[in-house]
């Protein structure tokens, strides 16, 4: 069995202590959010569920063709499962919807609930699951193509993303097509969850237990089959974040093969926070990636 020191994983893994300036950049989060919902057509807290955070915000295409329909990227935020909101994540939408996709950003319920209702990082993947499932059914009321689905997530709903990318889809429910998810980006993603199962500034909020570690880590998972599914994964995180993330990030394509993670980046003078922002960037690199598998429908 694998041995870990703790010191060293709360240094590997805690993103706020690596990144002292990580408040200012929340900060502008949520500045940027509110001016997008107030400037965006969107309709807010549908509920794709009952459960606890089960809610979801759609902001719709301004540029989609005449008579068809836009392709859809549903965006996952982070927070060590633990934290944050779909409401500090609306930024991301303007700059998308221009270009004429429709924007999806869902909520889920937080670790580690309460006692008559525990949330365990498991519970959540199901929620996202849920959650993809509502939008493959009703996105087209909302103008967005559900044969077109890309999904983006950050450091958890990176982690999210994959589990999204692996998900059998017809055995959770039969009329969704097995490949749901067309194709999907995880922004400093998290794929092996042991080391987070022994990290001690999350233990008592994710309360994590060794099944659950092997229920929800995506690098021991079999590698998805490509066979009959479109569609790929893409895999990034920052240069300057932690040896851990560059790990995690790395794993996914050694244990998926480049088949289907073609690629698989560290991207420079990029931490843990600041590399969300560039999302919204028309002119970065990783905005770039994701229109690629937003519209490239050869992927």
């Amino acid at each position: 069995m694998k041995t870990y020191d703790p010191a060293w994983l709360d240094r590997m893994y805690n993103n706020r202590a690596l990144v002292p300036a990580f408040a200012e950049h929340m900060a502008s989060w949520e500045r940027d959010s509110g001016i997008a919902r107030a400037q965006l057509s969107c309709a807010l807290d549908l509920a794709y569920g009952d459960g606890e955070g089960e809610t979801l915000d759609i902001f719709p295409a301004k540029r989609a063709p005449d008579g068809e329909l836009a392709p859809v990227l549903v965006f996952i935020h982070g927070g060590y499962w633990r934290s944050l909101d779909k409401v500090d994540f609306s930024f991301v939408a303007p700059a998308f919807v221009e270009k004429g996709a429709c924007v999806v950003v869902p909520n889920y319920a937080l670790c580690p609930g309460s006692a008559d209702q525990p949330v365990t990082v498991p519970h959540i993947a199901m929620q996202m699951v849920k959650a993809l499932a509502w939008v493959s059914r009703h996105i087209a009321n909302f103008g967005g193509d559900p044969r077109q689905i890309t999904v983006v997530g950050h450091s958890a709903g990176g982690h999210l993303a994959a589990m999204l990318r692996a998900c059998l889809w017809p055995v959770y429910a039969p009329d969704l097509s097995k490949d749901l998810v067309k194709n999907a980006l995880s922004i400093s993603g998290l794929y092996d969850l042991e080391p987070i199962l022994h990290t001690p500034f999350l233990q008592d909020s994710l309360r994590l237990t060794a099944k659950h570690a092997s229920m929800a880590s995506p690098a021991w998972f079999p590698k998805p089959d490509s066979e009959g599914r479109r569609g790929v994964f893409y895999s990034v995180a920052g240069d300057l974040e932690s040896a851990e993330f560059i790990r995690q990030n790395e794993l996914i394509q050694q244990v998926w093969g480049k088949d289907v993670v073609p690629v698989c980046k560290n991207l420079p003078e990029l931490n843990h926070f600041n590399i969300v922002n560039t999302l919204a960037m028309p002119t970065h690199e990783l905005h770039g990636m994701v229109c690629e598998l937003l519209f490239d429908k050869a992927l």
